[in-house]
């Protein structure tokens, strides 16, 4: 199939939507123990194969060679051998596709490519700002998405699902934004079903604190129960939870943390309409703001943090006072958040990440001081690992989750049928 905008008139975006999933045929439990096995690397040869799911050899050769036929798996001579022939080993074949994954911020997207091991081939920082609106973002994403599958080697047909972060509420049923502040144009807006056609594949829109927590979940194997705090243009708080899921309210409004009172008395006016949220005192823009520090310039998207980092260096008496107090009025949330979720591990994200012994101290002592001590004795409090890839990771990570469900599994081979 040839990609064309033009495929479908009534929108830009237009190529074909998924086959819908009432269309999917019935996926055999033996095909997909036999995947399972495979993807999660338990086993990786047709006899452990038979030996771990009790199946007779023959099905589980019928089940491998559908699944080798249709180029998800592919099975290969594993090259070590104590005498005769070489042992076959099976593994997902490059052929299987690719997801595609976008963390959009206020001031840029960074969007990045991955196999379906979870493996990342590419990423790339895409300078368009948010308050563009999303058919300027959304179209840049994808051109560059695009972009990085060429280059790569990788079928843009066989992109198996794309998931975007978006930093406000989102409605994850309804694939948009639910009133985000700061971002003119999103609100409802639907940004899941229009990439999905875009690129004929499942598509996903996620809160950016979410995935940022199950990112740093997956890739440091912390403790969970696991609650992540973004602190950026605003700030929001993502929740692991111990099955591994995230935690989601009932209107997508969960872990915007942003609007809660931290400094009472303040009367700094936040986006949301109230006095003294968080966000407005304590975000990294609000810090920026309160030392007259341009956020962004002509030259440089990043320029306040690169400039507080400096200051902070050199110990700027303004600089370190006014993070100091961002620090507290942060810990005074996340200690509330500890109270309410008890979790065991704490990650502290965002562009404040870069001072990260000035900002963990600060919000350490008073969490220590604020929560009870039940729920402070294991407690890990950390920051995010230092290459910012968390939140695209952890849409990865809920992109293989859809690929490899039944539905994601019965999708794979409709859409791996007859396409070669």
């Amino acid at each position: 199939m040839t990609v064309h905008k033009e495929a479908v008139p009534a929108h830009k975006y237009g190529l074909y939507p998924p086959v819908p999933a009432a269309l999917l045929p019935a996926v055999p439990l033996g095909l997909r123990a036999v995947l399972d096995l495979v993807v999660s690397g338990e086993a990786t040869s047709r006899a452990e194969i038979a030996r771990r799911t009790g199946l007779a050899r023959s099905t589980v050769g019928q089940h491998v060679g559908h699944l080798v036929g249709h180029g998800i798996l592919e099975e290969i001579e594993s090259g070590e051998s104590v005498r005769g022939r070489p042992p076959r080993v099976l593994t997902l074949s490059p052929r299987a596709g690719t997801v595609a994954v976008a963390d959009i911020d206020t001031s840029g997207a960074r969007v990045a490519i991955a196999d379906l091991t979870g493996r990342m081939l590419a990423q790339e920082t895409v300078p368009v700002r948010i308050e563009a609106g999303p058919d300027v973002v959304l179209e840049a994403v994808s051109e560059r998405i695009l972009g990085l599958l060429e280059e790569a080697g990788r079928d843009p047909r066989r992109v198996r699902e794309v998931v975007i972060a978006l930093p406000g509420p989102v409605d994850v049923g309804r694939g948009c934004a639910v009133r985000p502040t700061g971002m003119p144009g999103w609100d409802g807006h639907p940004a899941a079903a229009l990439l999905g056609a875009r690129f004929r594949a499942p598509a996903r829109v996620d809160n950016d604190a979410n995935l940022m927590a199950l990112g740093e979940a997956s890739r440091r194997e912390a403790d969970t129960p696991l609650l992540c705090l973004k602190i950026g243009a605003g700030m929001g708080a993502g929740l692991v939870t111990a099955s591994g899921d995230i935690y989601r309210g009932a209107d997508g409004a969960e872990g915007d943390v942003g609007h809660i009172p931290a400094v009472e008395g303040s009367d700094t006016l936040c986006t949301c309409g109230n006095v003294g949220c968080v966000r407005a005192v304590a975000s990294h823009r609000a810090v920026l703001r309160a030392l007259d520090i341009p956020e962004t310039t002509d030259d440089d998207p990043r320029h306040g943090e690169r400039e507080l980092a400096e200051r902070i260096a050199d110990s700027d008496p303004l600089a370190v006072r006014a993070l100091r107090e961002a620090a507290t009025a942060i810990g005074e949330v996340a200690a509330m958040l500890v109270l309410i979720y008890n979790p065991r591990t704490l990650v502290l994200g965002g562009p404040l990440n870069d001072l990260s012994d000035d900002l963990l101290s600060g919000v350490r002592a008073v969490v220590y001081r604020r929560a009870l001590p039940l729920t402070t004795r294991a407690l890990v409090i950390t920051t995010t690992l230092p290459d910012s890839t968390s939140t695209l990771q952890g849409g990865i990570v809920l992109a293989l989750r859809d690929v490899f469900s039944e539905q994601g599994i019965a999708r794979l081979l409709v859409d791996n049928a007859g396409t070669d």
